[in-house]
């Protein structure tokens, strides 16, 4: 499948070029070409292992390359010092473990760290980032509560607090919402949003398409480790591509709250038991 590229053109604020990752064996990403708007909300989707997670890790300076690079405001990201990426740019990784004790405020606090020197030490500067980012996510309550002790959703919420506090232009987030319910979610979602709309570049994974579509400006679709589209949700997402791509046969309409694309699955099992029937010609919607 051909790559679909309808973007318009602005200056990189991260770019991948010619990017290769892997863990040992058979590379999961071959040859990967990717540009970040700065000041876009990037959402990029695509099914389970085809190294949408690999590729996040990689752009946020985790992952080496096997081939390739990385590229942070025009320079290697690998040959700038760990501390003055991470006042760039802040990544979310998925499935974070959190050190024994620690608290929500502490955890939160872990994120100030890139902006200390040995000159600069703890400032109130420090103190009101860490509050914010509490109170942006719901947990100034629970700010001297042992993360260890928290709900799988609270925990999430608790590293998104430490991303915020780390006050970075370009935020990186890997399944961002994961654990949480449906209504903090869309909270989530709709606080990042916010961020972009103050002006921070955001890069996001998300499995649901209906979200993605809903608050990216720009979505990147992958499989097999390759871009195959990358645009406008309303151009990227169409169910010829959710077919091609998930294997899923659906129908696309516009959600009837945004307008955005809303994926509307047929129903798989219906479908399955008709082909199983004999004589039976199971007929899918084009």
């Amino acid at each position: 499948m051909s790559v679909e590229d309808v973007r318009g053109t602005t200056a990189p604020v991260l770019a991948a070029e010619g990017l290769t990752l892997g863990y040992g064996g058979d590379p999961i990403v071959r040859d990967l070409d990717l540009e970040i708007d700065e000041g876009g909300f990037t959402v990029i989707v695509g099914p389970n292992g085809c190294g949408k997670s690999t590729l996040l890790k990689a752009l946020g300076r985790v992952n080496r390359p096997v081939r390739g690079r990385v590229l942070l405001h025009g320079t290697d990201v690998r040959s700038q010092r760990p501390k003055a990426v991470a006042r760039r740019l802040a990544l979310l990784p998925q499935n974070p473990l959190a050190p024994e004790g620690i608290t929500v405020r502490a955890l939160a606090a872990r994120g100030r760290f890139p902006h200390h020197t040995l000159l600069r030490q703890w400032s109130p500067e420090d103190e009101e980032a860490i509050a914010r980012a509490l109170e942006l996510t719901g947990l100034s309550d629970l700010a001297e509560t042992h993360v260890g002790s928290l709900s799988g959703g609270q925990r999430q919420r608790a590293w998104v607090a430490m991303v915020l506090a780390q006050d970075s232009p370009l935020l990186l987030l890997d399944e961002p919402t994961t654990f949480l319910d449906i209504a903090h979610q869309y909270d989530l979602l709709e606080l990042f949003a916010e961020l972009h709309r103050e002006g921070r570049t955001v890069v996001a994974v998300l499995h649901d398409l209906a979200q993605a579509a809903r608050f990216a400006t720009r979505l990147v679709m992958m499989r097999g480790g390759a871009v195959v589209a990358d645009g406008p949700p309303e151009e990227v997402v169409t169910a010829d591509r959710v077919r091609a791509v998930f294997g899923l046969d659906c129908d696309v309409i516009p959600d009837p709250r945004t307008g955005t694309p809303l994926v509307v699955p047929h129903e798989r099992a219906v479908a399955r038991k008709a082909a199983d029937r004999p004589g039976v010609e199971t007929v899918r919607s084009s």
